[in-house]
Formats: C-alpha cells, sequence, structure tokens
C-alpha cells in the first residue's frame, strides 16, 4: 500500500490519541513506517471480540450464581484465560484446576490454594469466593 493510502479511519484508537505503525511504500517504492489512525474492518473484528469475551463473562457469572461452576470460572473468563493458561500461572495440573470448578470442590479448597488463585486474578479471598463483590 501506498504511504498516502494507509487508513485514517475513525476506531477506537483515535479517541485515544494514539497511532498505529504501518509499512508503507514511499514515492522511490522503499518500505517505510506511516501512522494509521484505524482501518474500519480491523474495528469491527476488535470490537466483535471485546462483546464475544463480555458475553463469555456474563455467561460464566450466570453460571456461578446459579451454582453451576466454582467462581474460578468466571475470573478466568474475566481475566482472558483459558484452563492452560489459568493452570500455569497457579502452578497445578490442567486437571486439577479443572476439578475445582466444581462448586463442592471449591468450597473445600485450602487457604493456601485459595491464595494461589486469588493472586493470580489480583482479589482477595473473599471477592475470589464471592463474585457479587465484583462490578
Amino acid at each position: 500500500m501506498q504511504k498516502n493510502d494507509v487508513p485514517q479511519d475513525n476506531s477506537s484508537l483515535k479517541s485515544k490519541n494514539f497511532k498505529e505503525l504501518c509499512y508503507a511504500v514511499n514515492e522511490d517504492g522503499e518500505y517505510v513506517t506511516a501512522k494509521s489512525s484505524g482501518w474500519d474492518p480491523k474495528t469491527i473484528a476488535l470490537n466483535n471480540a471485546i462483546e464475544d469475551i463480555n458475553e463469555r463473562v456474563a455467561a460464566a457469572k450466570i453460571k456461578v450464581l446459579a451454582n453451576e461452576v466454582s467462581p474460578l470460572v468466571y475470573y478466568m473468563e474475566l481475566h482472558k484465560m483459558d484452563l492452560g493458561i489459568l493452570a500455569s500461572y497457579v502452578s497445578m495440573w490442567k486437571w486439577r484446576v479443572k476439578r475445582h470448578f466444581k462448586p463442592n470442590v471449591f468450597q473445600k479448597l485450602s487457604l493456601k490454594t485459595l491464595q494461589k488463585y486469588a493472586d493470580t486474578f489480583d482479589v482477595s479471598i473473599d471477592q475470589l469466593k464471592n463474585i457479587n463483590h465484583e462490578n
């Protein structure tokens, strides 16, 4: 793309006075950097991804409040993690973390284990146990 063709569409980047660095071709045919305030297709894709994440967080919260899963599922979704990432952060096997997703198992966890999860999610143990303290 030519340097003067770098997209300057309205996006979430523009509202924060932030520009994305792109590569373009100048008049001499050389690659140079150019700043872009946004590109509509990219903005649409990003907004769709954020909307999907928010829906997953809301669905997880409903399941926690219905006592179908433990609060770990909610916090995992809220922090954009999957089972493997969460397991690595708390230094446990995936099967063990998955077992902690069961409300009856979660209620019996030791303070040491709860503290590992609380530290990972940057919340207190009380907040970890009761998601109603969250927004």
